[in-house]
């Protein structure tokens, strides 16, 4: 779809380019002056459910490049100029709050990018796109816990006062509810019991050459929990606490990067994922999971 814009706004976005220009983010080489502009909305993202679970994401941003360069990263929605006219080689790579923190947003390495090889730019109007992405082809889903089955691959620890138990009855409007999903993953402290630590019941074997771990978690929660990686290294148990998360009235997704330590840790016998939380002061907490997912790239030979 194209949009004249009206003077003002043109110089105006004029300007900010000049800026990032200046600030060589992004080069043009030739003799235009004014720039394209596009618009993206969102980026939906669609998944292959019985091999690759849920089709929850929270895509954040937009990594663009134009020709190979980089234009920039933007947070969606969006609408940005690029110095660019006729048919260009344009690339949109889905972007994340890697580990959930906004100051540290990357493309997300497990989401394919959307390349169009004759992409059509025109001065002075505003092209709205509408990208959809899906996962790789060459990832390996190690774990997937959805809460559709009775059977549970988290069980408490010895430490924990309760355990993780289904949302019932099904469709229970707290739980993360879509075609696929009836059930969520609910943690529950209130009176003794204060504390819980709920691990994945099987260890994992993760690539140790830095290829790509991530745990992916929606979630919703009244109290901030933490998440940590157990290993079993030369016959000792070692535990390492990675982020602590938030407490979140409203479902959200987050993208746990495990990289570092699977690559450092890399004579582990296995990883064990847990979460955990205290009550404190609190009289009462609810905390909700599911569409857990850990995923690592395999590895080329």
């Amino acid at each position: 779809m194209r949009v004249s814009l009206r003077a003002a706004f043109r110089i105006m976005l004029f300007a900010f380019v000049i800026g990032l220009l200046n600030a060589g983010c992004y080069k043009f080489e030739g003799d235009q002056t004014v720039p394209a502009y596009l618009r993206i909305d969102t980026i939906r993202f669609t998944t292959d459910y019985a091999a690759q679970g849920s089709s929850t994401h929270n895509i954040t941003d937009a990594w663009v490049y134009v020709n190979g360069q980089l234009i920039g990263a933007f947070e969606l929605p969006a609408t940005f100029p690029v110095l660019a006219r006729g048919k260009q080689r344009l690339e949109i790579r889905p972007g994340i709050k890697l580990n959930g923190i906004a100051a540290t947003r990357v493309p997300y390495p497990f989401m394919k990018p959307i390349v169009v090889e004759n992409f059509n730019f025109f001065e002075d109007s505003i092209v709205r796109i509408n990208p959809q992405t899906t996962y790789y082809e060459n990832l390996r889903f190690l774990w997937r816990e959805d809460f559709e089955r009775t059977s549970l691959t988290l069980e408490k620890t010895n430490q924990s006062d309760t355990s993780i138990y289904r949302t019932e009855p099904a469709n229970n409007p707290e739980a993360w509810l879509s075609g696929n999903s009836a059930h969520s993953g609910l943690v529950h402290l209130q009176g003794s019991r204060k504390f819980f630590r709920v691990m994945s019941f099987q260890g994992f074997n993760l690539p140790s050459n830095g290829s790509p771990v991530f745990l992916e978690l929606d979630y919703k929660c009244d109290k901030a929990f933490g998440v940590g990686m157990l290993a079993r290294i030369n016959n000792t148990i070692e535990t390492f606490p990675l982020l602590v998360v938030n407490k979140n009235p409203v479902w959200n997704k987050i993208y746990i990067n495990l990289t570092p330590i699977a690559s450092t840790y890399n004579t582990a016998e296995y990883f064990k994922i847990y979460f955990e939380s205290e009550l404190g002061t609190e009289t009462e907490a609810r905390f909700y999971f599911d569409n857990i997912k850990l995923i690592h790239r395999i590895p080329t030979l």
